[in-house]
């Protein structure tokens, strides 16, 4: 059920595309765009565990304790719904420096609740939430991917699905040729409005938070190698 559930997400992003007069918060690219060859799609949600690849690489299973110990926002959030946002940002491989954007971003916008309602502001009664689920996800993203905002599954595959679909336009645009700039430009493309002449110069204000994560975690590599070295793991 979950590979067709993904394979029909892909589907949608490369087929669909909003109506352009339905009022949405996030810019949908209305051009079908194929990119299947942009990201490393695994077949599967079932992967075994999240391991460290390699010296210098920040591993998932740092990211998850990060995201379970260090967002201020839930100081007990679900470790059900941090491992279902890890699976899912694996299906699109960002590069290792990107590792965690799903959980940076579900950790703001909601502390990890798939329940969470925001935005009544921008609604006309100004008491309708806009905004569901764990990333806080507008309406728009029901009719473009057919998302269950509620299902933080289903809320990441669309959420990063949307991210990656943006990479043609900012690669154009931006002119961009490292992997790290091309995907903070299509993650700030892709959660925010349309903007005349891109978003080539701006940072989504979850990227702090998951810049953060990444130094505490080579801090802490460096503190037990020090320690380590010194044959003390009281230091």
């Amino acid at each position: 059920m979950l590979n067709i559930f993904a394979t029909l997400v892909a589907a949608s992003l490369a087929m669909h595309a909003p109506d352009p007069a339905f009022y949405k918060p996030v810019n949908v690219n209305p051009e079908g765009t194929r990119y299947e060859n942009l990201i490393n799609l695994s077949t599967s949600l079932d992967i075994p565990e999240f391991r460290q690849i390699s010296d210098g690489e920040v591993s998932y299973e740092e990211l998850k304790y990060q995201a379970r110990h260090n967002c201020r926002f839930n100081s007990n959030p679900s470790v059900k719904v941090i491992d279902t946002l890890i699976k899912v940002e694996q299906l699109f491989n960002p590069p290792p420096s990107m590792r965690g954007m799903v959980l940076a971003a579900a950790c703001m916008e909601s502390g990890f609740n798939p329940l969470a309602k925001g935005d009544r502001k921008f609604s006309k009664n100004k008491k309708t939430p806009m905004a569901i689920g764990v990333l806080q996800q507008w309406p728009v993203y029901e009719k473009s991917y057919g998302t269950d905002r509620t299902n933080p599954e289903s809320a990441a595959l669309s959420w990063m699905g949307h991210i990656v679909k943006q990479i043609p336009k900012v690669k154009k645009q931006c002119r961009y040729t490292t992997n790290r700039k091309i995907w903070i430009a299509a993650w700030v493309t892709g959660i925010r409005y349309k903007k005349d002449g891109g978003r080539c110069n701006e940072f989504p204000k979850h990227y702090r938070l998951l810049k953060k994560w990444h130094r505490v975690i080579k801090k802490n590599r460096d503190t037990k190698l020090t320690c380590d070295s010194k044959g003390d793991c009281g230091c």
